[in-house]
C-alpha cells in the first residue's frame, strides 16, 4: 500500500511494476474507491527507473482519510496495480487508523471469587 498526504507538493511513489521500458508512455490513473470516481488520469513518459525499482513522482490530488486503487497501464495491460491511503499523520512508522479516538479505561481488574 502506497501512503500519500494530502498535499499541493510534488510526492514520489516508489513501484516495481511487471515489465518497464524506458521511454514507453504509461496511463496513470488513480480512482477514489469510496466514490468510484477518477480523480487523476495522466499519460506520461516520465516514470524513471532505479536500481531495482521505478518512480513516478507527481502533485496527487489526494484528500485525507480516503483510500484509492493506483494503476498503471501499457496501452490495455496493467503493469502495476495497487492501493493508495491518505492521511496526514506525522509518524507513518507507528500509523494507525484510530489516532486519538481510543480513550482507555483504568480498572483495578479485581475480581471476587468464592
Amino acid at each position: 500500500m502506497i501512503v500519500l498526504e494530502e498535499s499541493t507538493s510534488t510526492q514520489t511513489i516508489n513501484l516495481i511494476p511487471r515489465k518497464f521500458t524506458s521511454g514507453t508512455s504509461y496511463n496513470v490513473t488513480i480512482i477514489n474507491e469510496s466514490t468510484n470516481t477518477e480523480v487523476y488520469n495522466v499519460d506520461t513518459t516520465d516514470i524513471a527507473e532505479q536500481l531495482y525499482f521505478n518512480t513516478y513522482s507527481a502533485i496527487f490530488p489526494v484528500k485525507q482519510d480516503v483510500t484509492y486503487t493506483f494503476t498503471i497501464k501499457e496501452g490495455a495491460e496493467v503493469i502495476h496495480k495497487d492501493k493508495i491511503f491518505c492521511t496526514n499523520q506525522a509518524d507513518l512508522t507507528d500509523y494507525t487508523i484510530n489516532s486519538g479516538a481510543f480513550i482507555s479505561n483504568d480498572t483495578d481488574n479485581e475480581f471476587i471469587t468464592f
